[in-house]
């Protein structure tokens, strides 16, 4: 595995901690790569669906 630093707004980085804080996720780095994986996988189905999809949303 690589190590990435990025940096996150700090509401985002409390949302990731109160999922952590309930269980949801072991930890931060698991949560991201959650977060990660679910948009390879919807980008993924927009390209078999062909559709594309902006990089980011609102």
């Amino acid at each position: 595995m690589e190590r990435v630093t990025l940096r996150i707004p700090k509401q985002q980085i409390e949302e990731v901690e109160s999922m952590v804080d309930t269980g949801e996720f072991p930890n931060r780095s698991e949560a991201i790569r959650s977060a990660v994986r679910e948009m390879i996988n919807e980008q993924a189905e927009d390209r078999e669906d062909g559709e594309r999809r902006p990089w980011a949303k609102v």
